[in-house]
């Protein structure tokens, strides 16, 4: 009885092996469907939907600006920052860098509008939920680097190449803390030369796409693939 019993574990044991060898064969199978081939594709970098409409309450009275003129060049937009992408340092003075964050960057940075101290338009953040602001952003405090390097500032990617002349423009730059598209695009604050004509169209992405083809191709062969297997 007691060899019976040491036999019918053993069998157990086994099926219990291949079982899970074959559940793990499919799980891998599964990840290898939906993850790219190069690792630096396996986050998407797709904006949420969302994102997009963020101030779509402010796109009206967006539009209502569209007779003030931008003063700021995407020179300057550049200028601020230390590469195309990086988070743009604070160009006037604080009282205090401990007060920066929280509420007391969004009192004109949340929805802009026109502050008469500088005599322009605050910029309007893309990630108001983002608080900890200055464990990005900061003063500028001297033009003077504090350690020599080799790094040179990337050149910024080309606006405006439409596939036809008169096609809405690609989408050149990624969407990390950058999804709500008005933000930069569509008050008196941003650079004239990336400002749109109609902020009132608020579901930017009807019309403008990533120009990133591998990321495209990869999220098309991604729904394919989920239809085809409904």
């Amino acid at each position: 009885m007691k060899g019976k019993t040491i036999i019918f574990f053993i069998i157990l044991l086994m099926i219990s092996a291949i079982v899970i060898f074959d559940l793990s064969i499919r799980q891998s199978n599964v990840s290898a469907s939906v993850i790219p081939e190069e690792s630096s594709d396996a986050i998407p970098t797709t904006m949420l939907e969302s994102e997009v409409f963020n101030l779509q309450d402010l796109a009206i009275d967006f539009s209502k600006l569209q007779s003030i003129e931008s003063e700021k060049t995407l020179a300057e937009y550049y200028e601020n920052r230390a590469y195309d992408g990086a988070p743009p340092k604070i160009p006037h003075p604080v009282l205090s860098e401990k007060g920066i964050g929280g509420k007391t960057c969004l009192q004109c940075h949340s929805t802009g509008g026109y502050v008469d101290r500088f005599k322009a338009f605050a910029p309007i953040t893309p990630h108001p939920d983002f608080l900890n602001c200055n464990q990005c952003h900061v003063p500028k405090k001297t033009d003077q680097l504090f350690v020599s390097s080799q790094f040179k500032r990337p050149t910024p990617k080309r606006i405006g190449s439409g596939v036809l002349d008169g096609s809405p423009p690609p989408i050149p730059h990624d969407f990390q803390v950058r999804g709500s598209c008005l933000s930069c695009h569509g008050a008196p604050s941003v650079a004239k030369e990336i400002r749109v004509s109609h902020p009132e169209r608020v579901n930017c992405l009807q019309c403008h796409a990533p120009t990133n083809s591998r990321q495209i191709t990869w999220e098309r062969k991604s729904t394919e693939e989920e239809g085809g297997t409904e």
